[in-house]
């Protein structure tokens, strides 16, 4: 199954039909996934990691092992990306050795970079604007339980981060209404709205952009995400008294009509989301975070079989 996309970069740059394309393989490799068992058989994929990570790193060393793969983790030893030496050869070395680039960075542009002087795919497995691993995981999961897409309400509160603009531009392409209700000061990035919007109007979708929550009544999901990003300093507890009136808790769930929960994780229980309803029925969130293996697995098979 030979891809027509050549990186995966942001989830705008796919069409509506490679989006379900690539949901529809995630469910697949997830139900059978012996029959993926030898799709990377003699490929070798690097995994670059400027940030620490739990699931990134599990869900893609496991997940090219699958496959019949082989994952080379890569972290900051050598000296930050582009000091020790510059992206362009880095990019330039490691293409003529692996079959693929997965790249978890701070900079956008270090992701552009290794696409421009790349032979091979490269993958975004997160970046200071984007994270479309983890949104094609997202839609994944919502779509176990929600057979239309295009019909789900789907509301993300919190900081307008990378994950945020992820839900935007994917559901915006899916058809999908997307809620991002963020205090004001942390909308998301109003370029990435702008286009979401557009990609909204051309898909049947809809964007809200609010600060309050009393819009998001008779929505089907809810989406948390940590209130201070990875890398910021900011202590918890300074920003709690901004975003406490967004933390997911039963009250929200029940005032809202919402029918169920997702989280990125790393989750800070009784800040952004209660442990009541992390764990509790209406929670997907372990189902989210496994996955994020089957998702990725789809991304790879795409660009590599």
């Amino acid at each position: 199954m030979m891809s027509d996309f050549k990186h995966l970069l942001s989830l705008q740059d796919l069409t509506q039909e490679q989006i379900l394309g690539l949901l529809e393989l995630a469910a697949k490799i997830k139900k059978t996934p012996a029959d993926y068992g030898q799709t990377l058989a003699g490929k070798s994929v690097v995994t670059l990691f400027e940030k620490p990570s739990l699931r990134t790193r599990v869900t893609f060393d496991i997940g090219i092992n699958r496959l019949g793969g082989h994952a080379v983790y890569l972290d900051q030893q050598n000296g930050a990306m582009g000091e020790r030496e510059s992206v362009k050869d880095f990019a330039s070395n490691i293409t003529r050795w692996a079959d693929a680039i997965v790249a978890r960075v701070f900079s956008h542009k270090t992701l552009q970079t290794l696409r421009d002087n790349s032979s091979v795919p490269i993958i975004n497995s997160l970046c200071d604007l984007y994270h479309p691993c983890q949104g094609l995981a997202d839609f994944q999961t919502i779509s176990e339980h929600y057979s239309d897409l295009s019909k789900v309400k789907l509301a993300y509160l919190g900081e307008g981060n990378n994950v945020t603009h992820s839900l935007l531009l994917g559901g915006a392409i899916l058809g999908m209404e997307v809620a991002a209700v963020c205090p004001l000061g942390s909308s998301p990035d109003a370029q990435i709205v702008q286009k979401a919007n557009q990609l909204a109007k051309a898909h049947g979708g809809k964007i809200v952009v609010t600060n309050n929550v009393e819009d998001i009544k008779g929505y089907d999901v809810v989406y948390g995400d940590t209130w201070v990003s990875m890398g910021d300093d900011t202590p918890l507890q300074s920003v709690k008294d901004k975003y406490i009136a967004y933390q997911i808790n039963q009250n929200l769930m029940q005032q809202c009509g919402i029918n169920h929960v997702l989280h990125c994780q790393p989750a800070h229980r009784e800040l952004e989301i209660t442990s009541e309803v992390m764990d509790g029925p209406q929670s997907l969130i372990f189902d989210q975070a496994e996955n994020r293996m089957h998702a990725q697995n789809a991304v790879l098979v795409s660009l590599l079989s």
